[in-house]
C-alpha cells in the first residue's frame, strides 16, 4: 500500500523547505483509502523530520548457545532497530515488508493520530509482502515507548516483529547512562511442537477442555511452553555486561514484548521515575525491592552509580528459564566484587509510588461517560484454544463499543472476573488514562498515568481519560492469546470522520 502527498500540502512544504534548513514534514494519505484524513499541515511544518526505514524480514537469530531461531524482525535484529527523536519532533518511517505475510506497525502508548495506528482492519489494510507504506506522526509526548506489528500480532510479536522508540524531553539533562532492556520469553522447538500436536482440534475432547485447576477455574493458555526467556533478545549468557562509573546518573528502560508478567529485582538503592512514559511525582527511593512489568508496560528506574560494587539485574520466578532473564551492571573501573541478592525483596505497588499532588482527575468528579468491562472468559469448542476470553460476555467484533464525543470526560471500570484465573493487561490505544482507584480504594500517593494496566484476577480498577484524539480506537488484553481469542472493544468517537474502508485485498487480523 502506497501513500501520495497531496498537492496542496507541496506547496506549503516547498515554501517552508525554501525558508528552512531542517528537512520538513509531508501530509501523507492513503491511495486505497476513500475520504483520508490527513495529517495536518499545521502540526508537522517547521518541525524537524526524522526519517527511519525499517523492513520486515526472516532473519536467522541466536536466542542463546543452544537455541537459534528464525525471527521475524524490523532491520535484522531482534528488537528492532532503536527510534529515537526529541519532543516536538516528526517520526516518519517507510515500512517495506520482505515476509511472506502482510505486517503493520503500532506505535504502542504514543497518540499518534488515528490515521498512523498501525490497525489493519480498523486504520489501514495491512501492509502486503513486498510493498511500502509510510507512516509520519509528531512525537509530542516524552516517554519510553515501543512498537510492533499489529497484524496478527499473537504471532508475529511471538516471531519477535518489534523494536523500541524513546521520545527525549526537549528540556531535560541527559542521563550518564541510558539502557533499554526488553524483556520477553520463547518457545524452544520442543514446546513448538508439543503445541501444534496440543491444539490440534479434532484430537480434543470436551473433557480435556473442561478441565478445572485447583482452584475451580478453567485453564486457559500454558504459558510453560515458554521456556527461553531473553533480555533484548539474548539469554543471559549472550549479553554483554552494562557499564557504568561511579557518580553516573544512569537510566534503565524496562519493556515487556512478551506475554508473561516479569518479577525484576534490582539489589541497590533506586527510583521508579515513569510508568508506561509518564513521570511519577517525587519518586520515592527504592530500597533493593522488586517491582512487576507486564505485558505491554513500561518502567523506567534511575540510580546514582555510587558503589564500587557490581551487580546483576534478575528475574524472580519458579520456572527454570527465570535464571536467564538476567543481565550484569560493573564499574568500568570496579573491583570485581559482586552484591548478593536478596532471595524475598520486597515487591512495589505502583498504586503507590511517589506523592500526591494536582491531578487531571478524581474519584468524585461527575464525568460526561462511565463504561463498566467485564473481563471474562467462556468455553467455545469451535475455537483452536476450546476457550475465548470476553469483554462483557461479547469477543472481538462483537463486544459492545464505548462511544464517546470529542471532549468527553471518560470513567471506564475494569473487574477481572476470568474463570481461568488469568490477569489482563489492558491497553488504550491513542490516549494516556489515570488510575483512579484500585479495588474501591482511591489512589493517596503520585497520580498514575499508563496506557497499559495489569487487572489481576478478581481485582477492579476505576481509570479516566480526556476524549482529545478523535478515531476508532482498540482497547484490549496484551496478553495476545486472549486478544486473538476475543478480549478487544473499541472505542469510537461519534461524529467522526471514518476514513478508511477494507479493500478486500488483504485478510486483515488486528489482533
Amino acid at each position: 500500500m502506497k501513500k501520495v502527498f497531496l498537492l496542496t500540502l507541496i506547496g506549503l512544504m516547498s515554501v517552508i523547505i525554501a525558508a528552512c534548513s531542517q528537512q520538513s514534514a509531508e501530509t501523507i494519505t492513503n491511495e486505497n483509502q476513500q475520504d483520508a484524513v490527513e495529517v495536518k499541515a499545521e502540526d508537522m511544518a517547521g518541525k524537524k523530520v526524522n526519517e527511519f526505514d525499517l523492513t520486515a524480514k526472516e532473519t536467522s537469530w541466536k536466542l542463546s548457545a543452544e537455541h537459534t531461531i528464525n525471527a521475524w524482525t524490523y532491520n535484522g535484529t531482534v528488537p528492532g532497530e532503536q527510534i529515537r527523536v526529541t519532543e516536538g519532533e516528526v517520526v516518519k518511517v517507510n515500512l517495506t515488508n520482505q515476509l511472506e505475510k502482510p505486517v503493520s506497525i503500532h506505535w504502542h502508548g504514543i497518540p499518534v493520530p488515528n490515521t498512523e495506528d498501525g490497525i489493519p482492519g480498523v486504520t489501514q489494510d495491512a501492509v502486503k509482502p513486498g510493498e511500502t507504506y509510510t507512516y509520519a506522526f509528531v512525537a509530542s509526548d516524552p516517554g519510553t515507548y515501543w512498537y510492533h506489528s499489529h497484524q496478527n500480532g499473537v504471532e508475529q510479536l511471538d516471531k519477535g516483529l518489534y523494536g523500541t522508540i524513546i521520545v527525549e524531553p526537549k528540556n531535560e539533562t541527559n542521563r550518564d547512562r541510558d539502557y533499554t532492556l526488553v524483556l520477553d520469553e520463547w518457545e524452544s522447538e520442543k514446546h513448538q511442537e508439543k503445541d501444534t500436536e496440543a491444539m490440534n482440534h479434532s484430537s480434543m475432547s470436551m473433557d480435556s477442555m473442561n478441565k478445572l485447576n485447583q482452584k475451580g477455574s478453567m485453564k486457559g493458555h500454558d504459558m510453560s511452553s515458554y521456556d527461553i526467556f531473553t533480555i533484548n533478545g539474548k539469554t543471559y549468557e549472550g549479553n554483554k555486561t552494562l557499564k557504568v562509573k561511579k557518580g553516573d546518573l544512569v537510566k534503565l528502560r524496562f519493556i515487556n514484548a512478551g506475554y508473561m508478567a516479569h518479577q525484576i529485582h534490582i539489589p541497590i538503592d533506586y527510583q521508579i521515575t515513569h510508568v508506561d512514559g509518564q513521570k511519577v511525582n517525587s519518586p520515592q527511593t527504592m530500597k533493593g525491592s522488586m517491582f512487576e512489568v507486564a505485558p505491554g508496560e513500561r518502567v523506567d528506574v534511575e540510580f546514582r552509580a555510587d558503589d564500587s560494587k557490581d551487580f546483576s539485574i534478575d528475574r524472580h520466578g519458579e520456572m527454570e528459564a527465570s535464571q536467564d532473564m538476567k543481565i550484569d551492571i560493573a564499574y568500568e573501573e570496579g573491583n570485581g566484587q559482586k552484591l548478593k541478592h536478596l532471595s524475598s525483596p520486597g515487591k512495589i505497588d505502583i498504586t503507590k509510588l511517589g506523592e500526591q499532588t494536582e491531578s487531571q482527575f478524581k474519584t468524585d468528579d461527575e464525568f460526561d461517560v462511565e463504561y463498566e468491562l467485564d473481563l471474562g472468559t467462556r468455553m467455545d469448542m469451535d475455537t483452536e484454544m476450546g476457550m475465548v476470553w470476553t469483554i462483557n460476555g461479547k469477543t472481538y467484533p462483537n463486544a459492545p463499543p464505548l462511544n464517546i464525543d470529542k471532549g468527553d470526560r471518560v470513567k471506564v471500570t475494569l473487574k477481572n472476573n476470568s474463570m481461568d484465573n488469568s490477569s489482563h493487561p489492558m491497553h488504550l490505544h491513542g490516549h494516556f488514562f489515570q488510575v483512579l482507584s484500585k479495588n474501591g480504594k482511591a489512589l493517596s500517593a503520585s497520580p498514575i498515568r499508563k496506557d497499559t494496566l495489569n487487572v489481576k484476577p478478581g481485582e477492579t480498577y476505576e481509570v479516566a481519560f480526556l476524549a482529545d484524539n478523535p478515531g476508532n480506537w482498540l482497547f484490549h488484553c496484551h496478553d495476545l492469546h486472549h486478544a486473538s481469542n476475543g478480549m478487544v472493544t473499541l472505542v469510537k468517537y461519534n461524529s467522526f470522520n471514518q476514513f478508511y474502508k477494507d479493500t478486500g485485498e488483504v485478510d486483515n487480523q488486528p489482533e
